[in-house]
Protein backbone atom coordinates (compact mmCIF):
# COMPACT_ATOMS: atom_id res chain seq x y z
CA UNK A 1 0.00 0.00 0.00
CA UNK A 2 1.54 3.57 -0.96
CA UNK A 3 2.32 5.65 1.74
CA UNK A 4 0.56 8.53 2.42
CA UNK A 5 1.50 11.53 1.09
CA UNK A 6 2.10 14.48 4.43
CA UNK A 7 0.99 17.78 3.15
CA UNK A 8 3.02 20.63 5.41
CA UNK A 9 2.24 24.07 5.38
CA UNK A 10 5.23 26.65 5.73
CA UNK A 11 6.19 30.02 5.86
CA UNK A 12 8.81 31.15 3.38
CA UNK A 13 10.33 34.14 5.01
CA UNK A 14 11.62 36.60 2.92
CA UNK A 15 14.77 36.67 1.04
CA UNK A 16 14.57 32.37 1.49
CA UNK A 17 14.57 30.82 -2.08
CA UNK A 18 12.46 27.93 -1.55
CA UNK A 19 14.72 25.41 -1.27
CA UNK A 20 16.70 27.57 1.97
CA UNK A 21 13.52 27.08 3.13
CA UNK A 22 13.28 23.36 3.01
CA UNK A 23 16.57 23.06 5.04
CA UNK A 24 15.72 25.56 7.65
CA UNK A 25 12.51 23.54 7.91
CA UNK A 26 14.27 20.82 8.24
CA UNK A 27 16.82 21.38 10.71
CA UNK A 28 13.96 23.20 13.32
CA UNK A 29 12.10 19.66 12.71
CA UNK A 30 14.38 16.98 12.59
CA UNK A 31 11.93 14.21 12.69
CA UNK A 32 11.12 14.92 9.25
CA UNK A 33 15.06 15.19 7.85
CA UNK A 34 15.11 12.18 6.12
CA UNK A 35 11.57 12.95 4.44
CA UNK A 36 11.89 13.54 0.86
CA UNK A 37 9.89 16.85 -0.13
CA UNK A 38 8.52 18.81 -2.66
CA UNK A 39 7.38 22.43 -2.64
CA UNK A 40 3.94 23.12 -4.07
CA UNK A 41 4.82 26.62 -5.83
CA UNK A 42 7.53 28.25 -6.05
CA UNK A 43 8.19 31.87 -4.24
CA UNK A 44 10.55 34.45 -5.33
CA UNK A 45 13.31 35.42 -3.12
CA UNK A 46 11.07 38.84 -2.61
CA UNK A 47 8.39 37.13 -2.07
CA UNK A 48 7.46 35.41 1.26
CA UNK A 49 4.20 33.67 2.88
CA UNK A 50 2.39 30.46 2.42
CA UNK A 51 4.34 27.46 0.59
CA UNK A 52 2.83 24.39 1.31
CA UNK A 53 5.02 21.02 0.85
CA UNK A 54 4.24 17.76 -0.05
CA UNK A 55 6.20 15.45 1.87
CA UNK A 56 6.84 11.45 1.93
CA UNK A 57 5.38 10.19 -0.94
CA UNK A 58 5.81 13.16 -3.80
CA UNK A 59 4.66 10.95 -6.84
CA UNK A 60 1.30 12.84 -6.71
CA UNK A 61 2.30 16.12 -7.14
CA UNK A 62 1.01 16.95 -10.30
CA UNK A 63 -2.51 16.72 -8.60
CA UNK A 64 -1.68 19.47 -5.83
CA UNK A 65 -0.30 22.17 -8.61
CA UNK A 66 -3.19 23.40 -9.87
CA UNK A 67 -4.43 25.38 -6.39
CA UNK A 68 -5.37 29.07 -6.79
CA UNK A 69 -3.89 31.29 -4.57
CA UNK A 70 -4.05 34.79 -2.99
CA UNK A 71 -1.75 37.63 -2.38
CA UNK A 72 -1.16 40.65 -0.55
CA UNK A 73 1.32 42.96 -2.58
CA UNK A 74 2.43 46.50 -3.19
CA UNK A 75 3.81 48.14 -6.47
CA UNK A 76 5.90 50.85 -6.68
CA UNK A 77 5.30 53.04 -9.56
CA UNK A 78 7.66 54.90 -11.73
CA UNK A 79 9.94 52.60 -11.50
CA UNK A 80 10.96 49.10 -13.87
CA UNK A 81 13.35 46.45 -13.20
CA UNK A 82 14.67 43.40 -15.10
CA UNK A 83 13.36 40.86 -12.62
CA UNK A 84 10.10 43.04 -12.19
CA UNK A 85 10.46 43.43 -8.15
CA UNK A 86 13.23 44.76 -6.45
CA UNK A 87 16.00 42.33 -7.11
CA UNK A 88 16.34 43.63 -10.23
CA UNK A 89 18.48 45.96 -12.37
CA UNK A 90 16.00 49.30 -12.41
CA UNK A 91 15.37 51.65 -14.65
CA UNK A 92 13.31 54.79 -13.67
CA UNK A 93 10.01 55.93 -15.20
CA UNK A 94 7.94 58.57 -14.81
CA UNK A 95 5.84 59.57 -11.52
CA UNK A 96 2.45 59.12 -12.03
CA UNK A 97 -0.31 62.06 -11.87
CA UNK A 98 -3.77 61.20 -10.70
CA UNK A 99 -3.18 58.01 -9.76
CA UNK A 100 -6.07 57.54 -7.74
CA UNK A 101 -8.63 58.35 -10.63
CA UNK A 102 -6.76 55.67 -12.73
CA UNK A 103 -6.33 52.52 -10.96
CA UNK A 104 -10.08 51.52 -11.79
CA UNK A 105 -9.04 51.27 -15.18
CA UNK A 106 -6.00 49.27 -14.66
CA UNK A 107 -8.08 47.04 -12.59
CA UNK A 108 -10.57 46.50 -15.32
CA UNK A 109 -7.68 45.80 -18.28
CA UNK A 110 -6.12 43.07 -15.40
CA UNK A 111 -8.71 41.65 -14.72
CA UNK A 112 -9.31 40.01 -18.15
CA UNK A 113 -6.13 38.80 -19.07
CA UNK A 114 -6.30 35.41 -20.39
CA UNK A 115 -1.80 34.80 -20.92
CA UNK A 116 0.50 35.89 -19.32
CA UNK A 117 4.24 36.15 -20.80
CA UNK A 118 6.92 34.53 -18.50
CA UNK A 119 9.66 37.00 -17.01
CA UNK A 120 12.81 36.63 -18.24
CA UNK A 121 13.71 35.95 -14.85
CA UNK A 122 12.09 32.74 -14.00
CA UNK A 123 13.12 28.92 -13.98
CA UNK A 124 10.80 28.25 -17.31
CA UNK A 125 12.93 26.45 -19.59
CA UNK A 126 13.53 27.10 -23.61
CA UNK A 127 15.52 24.76 -25.61
CA UNK A 128 16.67 23.16 -21.99
CA UNK A 129 17.86 26.06 -20.72
CA UNK A 130 16.06 28.85 -17.63
CA UNK A 131 15.04 31.86 -19.10
CA UNK A 132 17.04 33.49 -16.29
CA UNK A 133 20.45 31.75 -17.59
CA UNK A 134 19.09 33.04 -21.22
CA UNK A 135 18.60 36.56 -19.82
CA UNK A 136 21.68 36.62 -18.00
CA UNK A 137 23.49 35.46 -21.18
CA UNK A 138 21.70 38.68 -22.74
CA UNK A 139 20.38 36.13 -25.19
CA UNK A 140 16.58 36.34 -24.22
CA UNK A 141 15.82 38.75 -27.39
CA UNK A 142 16.85 35.27 -29.42
CA UNK A 143 13.75 32.90 -28.08
CA UNK A 144 9.98 33.31 -27.73
CA UNK A 145 9.15 33.46 -24.40
CA UNK A 146 6.78 31.40 -23.59
CA UNK A 147 3.26 32.07 -22.24
CA UNK A 148 0.15 30.60 -19.80
CA UNK A 149 -3.14 30.67 -19.22
CA UNK A 150 -3.89 32.59 -16.48
CA UNK A 151 -7.07 33.64 -14.23
CA UNK A 152 -7.79 36.83 -12.28
CA UNK A 153 -10.59 35.59 -10.12
CA UNK A 154 -10.39 39.19 -8.35
CA UNK A 155 -8.19 41.97 -7.80
CA UNK A 156 -8.40 44.95 -5.86
CA UNK A 157 -6.90 48.30 -4.36
CA UNK A 158 -6.10 48.73 -0.82
CA UNK A 159 -4.89 51.89 -0.44
CA UNK A 160 -1.71 54.22 -2.05
CA UNK A 161 0.81 55.67 0.55
CA UNK A 162 3.48 58.06 0.49
CA UNK A 163 6.97 57.07 0.67
CA UNK A 164 10.20 59.12 0.59
CA UNK A 165 13.21 58.35 -1.46
CA UNK A 166 15.61 57.70 1.75
CA UNK A 167 12.88 55.17 3.08
CA UNK A 168 12.81 53.26 0.10
CA UNK A 169 16.52 52.98 -0.43
CA UNK A 170 16.49 51.86 3.72
CA UNK A 171 14.17 48.86 2.66
CA UNK A 172 15.11 47.84 -0.33
CA UNK A 173 18.55 47.57 0.81
CA UNK A 174 17.40 46.08 3.75
CA UNK A 175 15.10 43.54 2.01
CA UNK A 176 18.42 42.49 -0.54
CA UNK A 177 20.45 41.98 2.63
CA UNK A 178 18.73 38.91 3.30
CA UNK A 179 19.36 36.96 -0.03
CA UNK A 180 22.29 34.80 -0.23
CA UNK A 181 23.65 32.94 -3.30
CA UNK A 182 24.50 35.02 -6.56
CA UNK A 183 21.30 37.64 -7.52
CA UNK A 184 23.53 40.22 -8.92
CA UNK A 185 22.94 41.96 -5.13
CA UNK A 186 26.24 44.38 -5.53
CA UNK A 187 25.45 45.73 -9.09
CA UNK A 188 21.49 45.73 -7.91
CA UNK A 189 22.68 47.89 -4.92
CA UNK A 190 24.57 50.38 -6.32
CA UNK A 191 21.62 51.25 -9.40
CA UNK A 192 19.20 51.71 -6.53
CA UNK A 193 21.51 53.68 -4.02
CA UNK A 194 22.50 56.28 -7.59
CA UNK A 195 18.82 56.16 -8.32
CA UNK A 196 17.58 57.23 -4.37
CA UNK A 197 20.67 59.62 -3.44
CA UNK A 198 19.84 62.64 -4.90
CA UNK A 199 16.06 61.74 -4.52
CA UNK A 200 15.78 61.26 -0.75
CA UNK A 201 13.07 63.83 0.36
CA UNK A 202 10.97 63.29 -2.81
CA UNK A 203 7.87 61.24 -2.53
CA UNK A 204 7.02 58.46 -4.52
CA UNK A 205 3.56 56.62 -4.73
CA UNK A 206 3.40 52.87 -3.21
CA UNK A 207 -0.37 51.13 -3.35
CA UNK A 208 -1.36 48.27 -2.00
CA UNK A 209 -3.60 45.29 -3.77
CA UNK A 210 -4.94 41.90 -2.74
CA UNK A 211 -5.79 39.60 -5.74
CA UNK A 212 -6.88 36.12 -5.59
CA UNK A 213 -5.32 34.05 -8.94
CA UNK A 214 -4.89 31.36 -10.80
CA UNK A 215 -1.89 28.94 -10.15
CA UNK A 216 0.77 30.09 -12.02
CA UNK A 217 0.33 34.02 -12.01
CA UNK A 218 3.16 36.25 -11.58
CA UNK A 219 2.33 38.69 -9.06
CA UNK A 220 5.51 40.62 -10.50
CA UNK A 221 4.34 40.20 -13.93
CA UNK A 222 0.97 41.83 -12.78
CA UNK A 223 3.09 44.75 -11.33
CA UNK A 224 5.16 44.91 -14.29
CA UNK A 225 1.86 45.18 -16.91
CA UNK A 226 0.05 47.64 -14.97
CA UNK A 227 3.03 49.68 -15.19
CA UNK A 228 2.55 49.63 -19.03
CA UNK A 229 -1.24 50.23 -18.62
CA UNK A 230 -0.29 53.59 -16.90
CA UNK A 231 2.53 54.48 -18.93
CA UNK A 232 4.69 54.95 -15.74
CA UNK A 233 6.49 51.61 -15.08
CA UNK A 234 5.95 50.07 -11.99
CA UNK A 235 7.45 47.01 -10.22
CA UNK A 236 6.32 44.85 -7.05
CA UNK A 237 7.49 46.19 -4.35
CA UNK A 238 6.26 43.36 -1.97
CA UNK A 239 4.47 40.05 -2.34
CA UNK A 240 2.92 37.91 0.64
CA UNK A 241 1.49 34.54 -0.12
CA UNK A 242 -1.90 34.62 2.17
CA UNK A 243 -3.79 31.31 0.97
CA UNK A 244 -2.72 27.88 -1.50
CA UNK A 245 -6.04 26.60 -1.74
CA UNK A 246 -6.87 25.89 1.64
CA UNK A 247 -4.01 26.14 3.23
CA UNK A 248 -3.77 29.45 4.52
CA UNK A 249 -1.58 32.08 6.49
CA UNK A 250 -3.62 31.78 9.36
CA UNK A 251 -2.43 28.22 9.80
Amino acid sequence: MAEKPLILNLYKNLGETPLECLYRYREEHPEHKDLKMTYLGRLDPMAEGVMPVLAGNTKDKEKYLAYDKTYEFEVLWGFESDTYDVLGKITEGKTPQKLENRISNILKNIRIKKTQEYPAYSSRTVSGKSLFMWARENKIEEIDIPERRIKIFSIDHVHTRLVTGKEIWEEVSAKIALVQGDFRQKEILNLWQNAMYARQKENFLVSKFVADVSSGTYIRGLSQEMGKLLGTGALAYSIKRTRVGEYKLEN
